[in-house]
């Protein structure tokens, strides 16, 4: 008995020890998170660099200098432990881990200051419609379309001041260029030159025309920025180096700073596997809609518009009636905000001539404007991921999602009454594939811009990518400065729908109903984050990322 006794007395010592243990092992948890969001801080604070001359400082110099500082904040997040910490605050840490390999793989590989001219362009008239500015991007931009015009005084005094600094950072852009990356340097030059027309239409703005003190300020910004298109021009004839990144680099970056799963040769097959079905599912709708009228086209802005009303009330209530996402009140304004104006036949691109058959799989991808709504009106309070990711982090996740929503919404039922426009859909993902095809290849040096544009021009069904030749340069020119963005889309839109089998299994063996409504709605609120997060924070499935 006494025995008894004495090992009853040991465990219950025990439990309590454990019971002690766990408590404090839980606060050295919170701890932990709320040290790793003050080192978050302290890390975006570094990130955007010092002045030099008034503009950001990219010069060697200036990075070499800032690098002992950088070395410090990794050792820091290197020495949190996470271990035994809840799977959200895991993906906190590791995006904070990402964004600094970004850094470093800007600073040592990608060097944009160095070999992309396009660096250098500082105003942007649109909003872009994922969390912040595709390709890298310098910390001075000046978003124009944060203005009013007329400008209130204290908006012309704040857009002045910004106009004032390109001078001086072209200045720079001409000391800082020393790559020797032929593609990038030459379509490069197109930003710049745009720059200069854009600057040149502030003065045609309501308020603008006759204020001699802004005109001053935008002709010298003008002058400035046609300078640097002319160096730039007289440059190119040196430059001969390649502008991809090469497999290699493709991999670890891809791997460390964007968190995918995949290397170049599993992202190649990807793209091949979802070209090939895009195509095939066409034919095959095709020939099921084979004794249906086609879709007439919207030729005047009169028909046009009414289509696009139609539209915008169809998907939506589409989205509400049939359970597929919880809506905002705002959700409809923020889609009409970025309605697609109307273009003659002869002048459109491949998402103006989608548009003008029917609007909605577009629409469907501006499943963006959603997401973009919900962090200006309801921002997470996770301060990691309230704000933009950084170096684009967040393609697979936006470009994946948006991309992967056509195709759910058509699967669930959004154009049962009209066949035909399921045909539009397969097209857009045969157009996703093909160009992300295509800039991998160029990302490799197997392919130039031009010949990964061919298989982007080719590979679109029905050629509507021959139509119009601008949006083929911008989208490969975009790829090429930005790697893996170009197979973003197809690539997340993967990880997602393999995040959405997994919950969809998990559910099934609780002899439960899967809800992608419930998906969605928690794919939102996990916020704008890798796709590779998203799924193994809404999967709680044991992630590569783990190990």
């Amino acid at each position: 008995m006494k025995i008894f006794k004495s090992v009853v007395a040991y465990f219950i010592l025990t439990l309590s020890l454990l019971t002690i243990q766990n408590d404090v092992f839980a606060q050295k948890n919170t701890d932990g998170h709320a040290a790793l969001v003050e080192l978050f801080k302290e890390w975006r604070k570094f990130e955007k660099p010092p002045l030099l001359n008034g503009v950001s400082n990219y010069t060697i110099a200036g990075f070499n200098m800032r690098q002992p500082e950088f070395l410090k904040l990794r050792t820091r997040l290197s020495q949190i432990d996470t271990i035994g910490w809840p799977i959200k605050n895991k993906v906190d840490w590791r995006i904070v881990w990402a964004e600094m390999n970004g850094y470093d793989f800007n600073r040592q590989i990608l060097k944009p200051w160095q070999r992309d001219p396009a660096f250098y362009k500082l105003l942007y008239t649109e909003r872009s419609d994922v969390p912040a500015h595709e390709g890298p991007t310098n910390h001075m931009a000046i978003d124009l379309w944060k203005y009013s015009f007329p400008l209130s005084s204290t908006d012309k005094q704040s857009l002045m001041s910004s106009l004032k600094t390109i001078p001086a950072f072209n200045s720079q852009a001409k000391l800082n260029l020393i790559g020797n990356a032929k593609e990038l340097w030459i379509a490069g030059i197109r930003d710049i030159q745009t720059q200069s027309e854009e600057l040149a239409d502030i003065l045609n703005k309501p308020g603008s025309a006759n204020d001699a003190a802004l005109a001053e300020v935008v002709n010298n910004a003008i002058v400035s920025t046609n300078s640097l298109v002319s160096w730039l021009e007289k440059e190119s004839a040196k430059k001969t180096g390649p502008s991809g990144i090469g497999k290699e680099n493709y991999n670890w970056y891809q791997k460390n700073v964007h968190l995918v799963p995949l290397t170049w040769d599993d992202q190649v097959m990807l793209l091949k596997r979802e070209l090939t079905r895009a195509w095939t599912s066409l034919k095959l709708e095709e020939h099921r809609n084979r004794a249906l009228a086609p879709l007439p086209l919207a030729n005047t802005p009169e028909v046009f518009n009414a289509l696009q009303e139609k539209s915008f009330q169809s998907l939506l209530e589409f989205l509400n009636t049939q359970d597929i996402l919880t809506i905002r009140p705002y959700f409809d304004s923020a889609m009409r905000a970025h309605k697609v104006d109307f273009v003659t036949e002869k002048n459109r691109n491949f998402f103006q001539i989608t548009t003008a058959f029917d609007p909605r799989p577009l629409y469907s991808h501006f499943y963006h404007w959603f997401e973009l709504a919900r962090m200006d009106k309801e921002p997470l309070e996770n301060e990691i991921r309230r704000s933009p990711l950084l170096y684009n982090i967040f393609d697979t996740r936006n470009e994946g999602l948006a991309t992967s929503v056509e195709e759910i919404f058509m699967q669930a039922g959004a154009y049962d009454k009209n066949p035909r426009v399921n045909e539009i859909v397969h097209i857009m993902l045969a157009q996703r594939a093909a160009r992300g095809l295509g800039s991998l290849y160029a990302h490799a040096n197997m392919l130039s811009m031009e010949e990964a544009g061919k298989i982007h021009s080719d590979y679109t069904p029905r050629g509507w990518m021959k139509t119009e030749k601008k949006l083929l340069i911008f989208e490969q020119h975009l790829f090429m400065r930005q790697p893996g963005y170009g197979s973003s889309y197809i690539v997340g839109k993967y990880l997602l729908e393999n995040a959405m089998a997994e919950v969809a299994k998990n559910v099934e063996s609780q002899n439960k109903p899967f809800s992608i409504k419930a998906f969605l709605d928690q794919i939102n609120e996990i916020g704008c984050i890798p796709a590779s997060l998203s799924a193994w924070e809404i999967s709680g499935k044991d992630s590569w990322l783990e190990k």
